[in-house]
């Protein structure tokens, strides 16, 4: 236990000192790089860097939750999100040793057809925005129950004659207790910079630090989580809708700063081969604070069911009424066939 100890301290330690200094407020064009294709984690209050399952989707979470035991295992992700937005990818992993893994990646993110105007508010014609995300990852078992692991971004941007080039790393260390079925991880992502700049000026990326606690409740099939995100910061400002248009608020209260942080997610696991998952996001809930969100903002729900060689998973999320959003997971495992 003193080693684990050790080498949480020693991640926080790499990730904040070097990030401290550049710490903003604001968000940037890359927030979709915060967006998780696994519907297991998007039932759970849209992340989780926590849950131990052979599910491949879930690395793109924490790099550390890839491991040998997915050797050979293929997911294709697809979100419908609101107002013609689509995201889809896929992601595969081989073990490269008893102890360690490889997966290599790609995203896509659609934003449908926007009109194209002059300075006079002139329609020129039509365009499709887009961001592409290529990955690899590589993870590797430290000690017994104690797994550290490494993701590389590279990230390309095109909208209509603008274009942008991003490099980013995400670096996660979990500690399992298979015994008393409880995870514990740290997570830093996006860290990381520009290459090729939209205009004039380098913009940030999303830059995170995460800690994440899975527990199976003793002599029940209950899981529980709860994700502590935006660690860099206490204040975590969000948007509002007034008559006088929109803008940005910073709460001075306690309680509303500390929520905002967490995100929490439930599961019963009635087998290996089928769950029911329910999350609260709190932050999504309170960003969502106009006449137009839905009671039901914040929440989100999902189930999945594994059936011979493939798995599904579905997730569903309704934080405003202008449309609910959908996420897709198919998983299995080219062995399988193989073996066929």
């Amino acid at each position: 236990m003193k080693h684990i100890k050790i080498l949480f301290v020693a991640l926080a330690v790499c990730l904040l000192f070097p990030l401290a200094s550049s710490a903003q407020e604001g968000r940037t064009s890359y927030d979709y790089m915060n967006t998780t294709p696994s519907a297991h984690a998007y039932a759970l209050g849209g992340n989780n860097i926590s849950i131990i399952e052979e599910d491949i989707t879930l690395v793109e979470n924490n790099p550390a939750l890839l491991g040998p035991e997915m050797h050979l295992k293929w997911g294709i992700n697809y979100m419908m999100y609101v107002s013609g937005i689509n995201y889809a990818g896929t992601t595969f992993g081989v073990a490269t040793s008893k102890r360690g893994a490889l997966a290599a990646g790609l995203q896509y993110y659609g934003y449908g057809s926007m009109p194209m105007t002059d300075e006079t508010g002139q329609t020129l014609g039509t365009f499709s925005p887009q961001d592409i995300q290529f990955q690899c990852t590589y993870s590797h078992d430290i000690i017994e129950g104690l797994r550290g692991g490494a993701r590389l971004k590279f990230v390309y941007s095109n909208y209509e004659q603008y274009t942008g080039l991003a490099l980013a790393v995400d670096l996660g260390i979990n500690y399992y207790n298979a015994e008393k079925e409880y995870s514990l991880s740290l997570v830093g992502r996006n860290i990381g910079g520009q290459l090729k700049r939209f205009a004039n000026t380098y913009g940030n990326l999303p830059w995170d630090i995460q800690f994440g606690y899975s527990q199976v409740i003793k002599n029940t099939p209950i899981r529980i989580s709860i994700t502590a995100h935006d660690l860099w910061r206490w204040k975590i400002p969000y948007p509002t809708v007034t008559d006088n248009g929109g803008g940005i608020v910073v709460q001075d209260k306690f309680f509303e700063n500390f929520f905002r942080h967490l995100i929490f997610g439930v599961e019963y696991l009635f087998n290996k081969n089928f769950y029911i998952a329910l999350g609260y996001n709190y932050k999504t809930a309170s960003d969502m604070r106009t006449d137009n969100r839905n009671f039901i903002s914040g929440f989100s729900i999902g189930t999945g069911l594994k059936v011979k060689m493939f798995a599904l998973d579905v997730a569903v999320a309704g934080h405003h009424v202008g449309g609910t959003t959908l996420m897709i997971n198919l998983t299995t495992n080219i062995s399988d066939f193989v073996r066929k």
